[in-house]
């Protein structure tokens, strides 16, 4: 350790004490610090609050009011991008996404600042102008390009370092106005002003810092040249894409002091023509869009008007609500290829119909309706037809493989097996394609995913519930369902055995009396032949020729009786196979592909309320 010797206690300040102190009291510089800590919490604790202390304190407040249209507008959204996610993928719904997240992110900051950047092209003037209305040469200007290279902050009042952290603004980045009538200005007491990079910069990274903060910052100011004002880069893209925040955006022509005579105005009108075309609304006479000026931020020519245009525009405290209402706009228009077309999508009950019909064919509920009548008619004619006729039918239809009996027992062709599957897959396809027109892409796919996941099994279910509304066969063939063996649905089938009307025994009754007085009128008119009976041949042949007569008379009528009942039993078994089919499609097909549109629907409403109370008309 070096000693300390008088000479070198006595140098300081002339007065011959240590580290000239003229009190006489030797201390190291540890001590000192020490004391002077100790002091300086002392102060603090006594001393009263300043108002930047006050400024301070963290900004809760939110920016819309509760009954204000952009908290509907961002629960719409985000109600939107919940139903959607299914439907849609993430690339599509990323943008909405990060506008969520930006706006909760923005509404739990500060209040009462406004965040407004400074933009430009290199050379463009735009730190020169962020000095001018800082009232100090905070960032460097100067020959060097590029001369900003990270965002510079400049905050009028205290508690925005919330919203310079989501900047992600350097603590060493952050400065005050200096003291002067900018500093004080009450209409500028909120406002956060930030130098950004040249958007138009060499280094890759300079560029990327311009556009991640023009993402996240109230308004911008756009400070351009009288030689980079027509830039391509700059309006195709910057000023086009963000078109939709004009409220939001200031344009500034710097540099006026270069434009000899009128020529300012020629450019500045050059301008607002170039805008104009990259659909940019333009605040002229008192209408709401983007601020055009020029200025000088050399000379101060304009730069007054220009703070005084900031400080209405602070000062209303609305700027980050219309930012992100521009915001929600933006990514609504993105969103609208994907909700919106020119159709009128739905489910019609004419499509409705027509599917049932088209099943109702596959399952061959016509035909079965026809059998059950062709059946009722057999039954009919066998009850109530002559004798003689019913063993002349037996005859003939004996072991024989075409008869009735064996055709209505019949397996299905496996050809026809087939035909009925395809024809249910063609009524699956052209209801889902009827459901699908006039959706946009994404849910028009999802309808037609939803009717063909529900029209796997739907043949087999088509076969049992046919067995069930009353055709036997689907149950009874080899292939059936019920089996469990085949993967080919047996549709149709023969219809069950009709019921016997009541007036059928006496019809019966009937036809036994003709065929007893044909027999006993030929016996006797036998009996009267081989001489047993008196002869007498007219009361025997009378009474055999009634019975002759009166059995078919008595079989054409009750084929005239059962006409209607055998032709409402084949619709009635018609209906129950059709009914079956339409209930089985609409619980396998149609009421999936109504949830799709219904849930459509419900997206397509959270679209409107979304776009609803639109600030830029799109």
């Amino acid at each position: 350790m070096t000693a300390v010797t008088d000479e070198d206690q006595g140098k300081g300040d002339g007065t011959g004490k240590p580290d000239g102190r003229a009190d006489g009291r030797w201390d190291d510089g540890l001590i000192a610090r020490r004391a002077a800590a100790a002091e300086a919490r002392e102060a603090e604790e006594t001393a009263p609050p300043t108002p930047a202390e006050d400024d301070a304190e963290p900004q809760v407040e939110a920016y819309a009011p509760a009954d204000g249209p952009l908290p509907t507008r961002l629960d719409a959204l985000r109600e939107l991008v919940g139903l959607s996610r299914a439907r849609l993928d993430r690339d599509t719904l990323a943008e909405a996404g990060r506008v969520l997240d930006e706006a909760a992110a923005r509404q739990r900051l500060s209040s009462r600042h406004t965040v407004i950047a400074v933009a430009g092209a290199t050379g463009s003037g735009k730190s020169t102008l962020f000095n001018a209305l800082a009232g100090a040469p905070i960032s460097d200007t100067g020959l060097r390009r590029p001369t900003t290279s990270q965002p510079i902050a400049c905050s009028w009042t205290d508690g925005a370092a919330g919203l310079l952290d989501r900047l992600a603004v350097p603590g060493r980045l952050r400065r005050r106005p200096h003291p002067g009538p900018a500093a004080f200005d009450e209409a500028l007491q909120g406002l956060v002003l930030v130098d950004l990079p040249d958007h138009d910069s060499a280094a890759t990274e300079h560029r990327d810092q311009v556009d991640r903060v023009l993402a996240l910052v109230d308004a911008v100011i756009w400070v351009v040249d009288p030689e980079k004002y027509a830039d391509a880069a700059l309006h195709e893209r910057y000023l086009r894409p963000l078109a939709g925040h004009a409220e939001v955006t200031f344009v500034v022509l710097n540099q006026t002091d270069r434009l000899p005579g009128e020529a300012a105005d020629l450019v500045l009108d050059d301008l607002r023509r170039l805008l104009d075309e990259d659909g940019i609304a333009l605040g002229e006479h008192g209408e709401p869009g983007a601020t055009v000026m020029s200025l000088s931020a050399l000379t101060g020519d304009g730069v007054p008007e220009l703070r005084e245009m900031i400080g209405r525009f602070v000062s209303d405290r609305t700027a980050a609500t219309r930012r992100l209402s521009a915001d929600v706009d933006a990514a609504a228009a993105r969103l609208r290829k994907v909700y919106v077309t020119d159709g009128r999508p739905g489910l019609g009950e004419r499509a409705r119909e027509e599917f049932t019909d088209r099943l109702a064919d596959a399952v061959g509920a016509a035909a079965a309706g026809q059998a059950a009548e062709r059946e009722w008619r057999r039954n009919a004619s066998r009850a109530c037809g002559t004798p003689w006729l019913r063993l002349w039918r037996w005859y003939e239809n004996r072991g024989l493989p075409g008869s009735l009996d064996r055709m209505g027992q019949a397996l299905t062709p496996p050809e026809e097996e087939l035909t009925a599957r395809q024809r249910v897959e063609q009524a699956v396809r052209i209801v889902a394609d009827d459901a699908a027109d006039g959706l946009p892409g994404p849910w028009a796919q999802a309808v037609r995913e939803a009717a063909f996941t529900g029209a796997q099994g739907l043949p087999e279910a088509l076969d049992e519930l046919a067995a069930k509304a009353g055709t036997p066969g689907a149950s009874k063939r080899g292939g059936g369902t019920e089996t469990g063996r085949s993967t080919v649905p047996q549709l149709g089938g023969r219809p069950p055995k009709p019921p016997r009307p009541k007036w059928w025994p006496a019809a019966v009754l009937a036809q036994a009396s003709m065929t007893l007085l044909q027999i006993f009128g030929g016996l006797w008119l036998v009996g009267q032949i081989i001489g047993v009976l008196e002869p007498g041949l007219v009361t025997p042949a009378l009474i055999m020729l009634a019975g002759v007569v009166g059995g078919p008379l008595v079989e054409w009528a009750c084929a005239a009786a059962i006409r209607g009942p055998a032709r409402r039993y084949g619709q009635d078994a018609e209906r129950r196979l059709r009914e079956a089919a339409a209930g089985c499609g609409r619980a396998r097909v149609l009421d999936p592909v109504a949830a799709e549109l219904v849930r459509y629907r419900e997206v397509r409403e959270r679209y409107v309320t979304v776009t609803e109370f639109s600030t830029t008309g799109r």
